[in-house]
């Protein structure tokens, strides 16, 4: 739930420590509707589609989806509960029919930006955003009990629902505010990283008048993600350049995550692109509450909003939590420097075409370039090395008295020109050393010898 991942291939996941097998997903199918009856009933079945209770499940375009989808629609047959089968679709879009289709929940089969052969299920509430955390608290608790199928009387259905990509796109297509003449006159690129929305993305923006080159829009299976999407960008900006077009957009494998690329072939990351839809909504007298970034985010982004009077705020890095901050603070922009970009303004939860059309949306309306319209956000040299470590030891290691120490030293050499911040991450063994600072060089030199001391101290 949240973003878990169960890799295939024996990685292991965070929810009951389990590898994501047909057995567990069954299994995690089947608790997840036990509890979510449980919820329904108690608040009451107001809401709910039709007669019945039902989820709707999603999933991106690896070969391993098709097994896991079966596997989650028996485990919540087996609970009483109905499922709404959408097939590829991109995780906002799931979220998105969740709301539509007053379901108990929506499912997403899907390991993100992450290669093949992971896999994982995110879990949305009936309001499209992610479980509260004592839901997923009692949805663990309920994979401990013995697994039992209600009357054959109360089985779940399922039904595909073929609708789905028309009402995503549509609802996409709704985010943007554009002007009678839409996007036309405007030439993309658009990546779609052989993932969840390579049939829908390329529709969005050529049914609001662009001009649309696709690539990364023939998956197999077994290429989501593969030197594509957001991930690999060098692509799209290749494409961009070729093409003469205005602008690229770059996807990742489940469509949450949006990387461009401007007319001149130049990489524009999230935190550009959140400054870009910023100060649009601050230019409509729309902005409120303050721009809630990651403790990751450019010192660059930050001195730019301050320059523009709007408030920054960071967050633990994760989309959730910049969910969690904009909530508490009443915001309605923030993101990460992935292109992870929540616009609550728009949507319930991040969403890659939807962050797209906002730039764009800028660009027409103010008849700017991409280009023109980050230059505002002067991005300091940051480094990021990712250090392997052992399961379990990153907080050891960053607790360590030699590490720290080397951490202590390297924010002296910076002084208030700079930053160190070290992360684990929460998909892989790896702990992620960041410095940030005005000189590049410096920055560079410091992040490796810093990198080194953390390995060092993981091979003790």
């Amino acid at each position: 739930m949240g973003q878990k991942y169960f890799g295939t291939d024996g990685i292991r996941g965070e929810v009951g420590q389990a590898p994501m097998t047909p057995d567990f997903a069954l299994r995690l199918g089947w608790a997840s509707g036990r509890v979510l009856l449980r919820r329904l009933n108690e608040r009451g079945r107001d809401g709910v589609h039709g007669a019945r209770p039902c989820v709707v499940i999603g999933k991106d375009t690896r070969l391993s989806g098709y097994m896991f989808e079966s596997a989650l629609e028996s485990g919540f047959a087996s609970a009483g509960v109905d499922v709404l089968l959408v097939g590829p679709l991109a995780t906002p879009g799931i979220a998105y029919l969740a709301r539509t289709f007053r379901a108990l929940a929506g499912v997403v089969i899907s390991a993100s930006h992450n290669p093949f052969a992971d896999n994982g299920v995110k879990f949305f509430s009936h309001h499209g955003q992610k479980l509260d955390d004592a839901l997923e608290i009692e949805i663990e608790a309920e994979l401990e009990q013995a697994l039992t199928c209600v009357a054959s009387d109360q089985l779940g259905r399922a039904r595909r629902v073929e609708s789905a990509s028309g009402r995503y796109i549509e609802f996409c297509k709704s985010t943007a505010r554009l002007a009678n003449g839409g996007l036309r006159g405007l030439t993309l690129v658009v990546d779609c990283a052989n993932g969840a929305a390579y049939q829908t993305a390329p529709e969005v923006f050529r049914e609001l008048g662009a001009t649309v080159h696709v690539i990364g829009n023939t998956p197999d299976g077994l290429n989501i993600n593969q030197d594509c999407g957001s991930t690999h960008p060098e692509h799209t900006a290749d494409a961009v350049q070729r093409l003469g077009a205005d602008a690229g957009i770059a996807l990742d494998g489940d469509g949450d995550r949006c990387i461009m690329v401007d007319e001149n072939g130049t990489v524009v990351d999230g935190d550009q692109l959140l400054y870009v839809i910023a100060e649009e909504r601050q230019r409509a007298g729309e902005l409120r509450g303050p721009v809630v970034g990651t403790l990751m985010s450019n010192l660059g982004l930050a001195l730019a909003l301050e320059a523009r009077g709007i408030e920054f705020e960071r967050a633990r890095v994760g989309d959730r939590y910049v969910f969690e901050r904009l909530q508490a603070r009443g915001g309605m922009v923030g993101g990460e420097s992935s292109g992870h970009l929540i616009c609550l303004d728009r949507a319930t939860t991040g969403d890659g075409t939807v962050s797209a059309l906002q730039v764009l949306a800028a660009m027409c309306d103010r008849n700017e370039r991409l280009s023109s319209l980050v230059a505002p956000v002067e991005k300091c040299p940051q480094t990021l090395v990712n250090v392997r470590i052992g399961r379990g030891t990153a907080d050891a290691l960053m607790t360590d008295k030699a590490v720290m120490q080397a951490v202590s030293d390297v924010e002296a050499a910076l002084g208030c020109e700079g930053r160190v911040l070290l992360r684990p991450s929460g998909t892989e063994p790896l702990l992620r050393v960041m410095v940030e600072g005005r000189d590049g060089d410096a920055v560079a030199r410091h992040a490796k010898s810093l990198a080194d001391v953390v390995d060092q101290r993981a091979a003790v």
